[in-house]
């Protein structure tokens, strides 16, 4: 997995992942759905505000050992449902609020 894609002809998670252009999900690769050939999950915009944020909770909380340890079809899905709930609640909240203190100096 650790091969480039130019080495070994073959795709990381990483690389199927969907493209966001910063406001939509592209797919670079339409066969990277589930095992069964659809989507895995529920649609972020029919989520309630609650429910997408604890969806999100979820995904950050279990980021680092399904990058570490899952099969890299777990992975790609991750990928794919982060960045599908991440999109949404970024078109919710367009003029979110940003704290000062995270930026860096320029």
């Amino acid at each position: 997995m650790t091969e480039s894609l130019h080495r070994s002809g073959e795709a990381s998670p990483e690389q199927l992942m969907p493209e966001w252009d910063g406001d939509h999900v592209h797919r670079t690769d339409p066969a990277v759905p589930g095992a069964d050939g659809e989507l895995i999950g529920v649609d972020p915009a029919e989520l309630d505000e609650a429910d997408l944020i604890r969806e999100l909770r979820s995904l950050h909380r279990t980021r680092l050992d399904t990058l570490r340890h899952a099969a890299d079809a777990a992975l790609a899905n991750h990928l794919r449902r982060t960045a599908e709930l991440e999109t949404e609640y970024l078109a919710r909240h367009p003029g979110r609020e940003v704290d000062p203190h995270r930026l860096r100096d320029a």
